[in-house]
């Protein structure tokens, strides 16, 4: 008889209940994609249900086999740390299940594309045909303090600039690196271009995707002679769907291979060199289910029973450790978003 599947989509959780909303359409979406497994989701901090609730979920129905799929872009402390600590825990505790960990969802050519797609949005809504050659592209990341994650951002602002023939680009971030959004449209506007796209390369709304838009039009009201276009961020686009189905097919088959070359806690990283082998734990207890808004959102998970086919794989293995340094000009890591 085939092991009963189930899928586990872990959200970073947010304060903000639209954030939460979205997260659980995507949940929905890829519930779905894949009628053949038990599909539930939970959130690491803040919103409800938490990531445990789920994965309980999941077993009292019957659930052998549990992929856990990180929603989150690039592999930061949470990707590293805290979601392995919840599930190994719980893995710990349940020794008869099989339970896997996927990897975070990259550089990917599918999010490129969905990146693409949103910022064309927001240059048909301009008001006036401005050359992408007159144009800025301000690519913003959420910011963290691992030096790898926050240089992914710069390459998809690369890959974004060439690809779609902007004038320039330029990253900044919505918060614990450097520079910040106020900072990056600041030296932005000195490069004289007449309009400057801002694109949240984020996947929901929240309150940092707030942060960012009213730091773009604090600058806007200052500099009116430029244009600033605030274009969405990624949400339920049909290619992110396409990225997350990809993830939980990895781990089915075998080829769930996060890419360690440059992680803080393998390498010495220039600057990070003393957090080699630091140990691997989750350091946001304090805050896992406290809700959203001053609201509890135990009614926005999502489950969908089926009955689950077998795939031969293997999960991926990590021991990742977690620092408490913050590199030259950052803040405090926000974790309200």
């Amino acid at each position: 008889m085939a092991e009963k599947t189930g899928v586990m989509i872990c959200g970073h959780g947010s304060r903000d209940q639209g954030a939460v909303e979205e997260f659980g359409s995507l949940a929905h979406h890829l519930a779905n994609r894949f009628p053949q497994y038990d599909v539930e989701s939970g959130f690491l901090e803040f919103a409800t249900p938490i990531i445990r609730t789920g994965l309980e979920k999941l077993r009292d129905r019957g659930a052998e086999r549990i992929i856990c799929v990180p929603g989150m872009l690039f592999a930061a402390g949470h990707v590293k740390n805290d979601l392995p600590s919840e599930i190994n825990n719980f893995a710990q505790e349940h020794p008869s299940l099989d339970v896997r960990f996927g990897r975070e969802l990259a550089i990917d050519a599918k999010l490129l594309r969905a990146a693409k797609a949103r910022i064309e949005e927001a240059e048909r809504r301009a008001a006036d045909n401005v050359a992408r050659q007159e144009t800025l592209l301000m690519v913003v990341g959420r910011g963290t303090n691992d030096p790898d994650a926050n240089s992914n951002v710069c390459k998809v602002a690369r890959m974004l600039w060439e690809g779609m023939g902007f004038g320039w680009a330029e990253v900044s971030y919505s918060g614990v690196a450097y520079p910040l959004v106020d900072a990056g449209l600041a030296k932005a506007m000195k490069l004289g271009f007449r309009r400057i796209i801002v694109f949240p390369y984020f996947l929901f709304t929240g309150i940092l995707v707030n942060r960012i838009y009213r730091w773009a039009d604090e600058c806007q009201t200052a500099h009116p002679d430029v244009e600033i276009i605030k274009a969405s961020y990624l949400n339920d686009h049909a290619d992110l769907i396409d990225c997350f189905a990809d993830r939980v097919e990895e781990v089915l088959t075998g080829d769930n291979k996060m890419n360690c070359q440059l992680c803080k806690y393998r390498e010495q990283i220039i600057g990070y060199e003393d957090e080699v082998g630091t140990p691997q734990v989750g350091h946001h207890h304090h805050v896992v289910g406290i809700g959203t808004d001053g609201h509890g959102a135990e009614d926005h998970g999502v489950h969908h029973g089926r009955h689950g086919h077998h795939h031969h794989g293997h999960g991926h293995g990590h021991s990742h450790g977690h620092g408490d340094r913050h590199p030259p000009h950052s803040q405090d890591e926000d974790t309200t978003s």
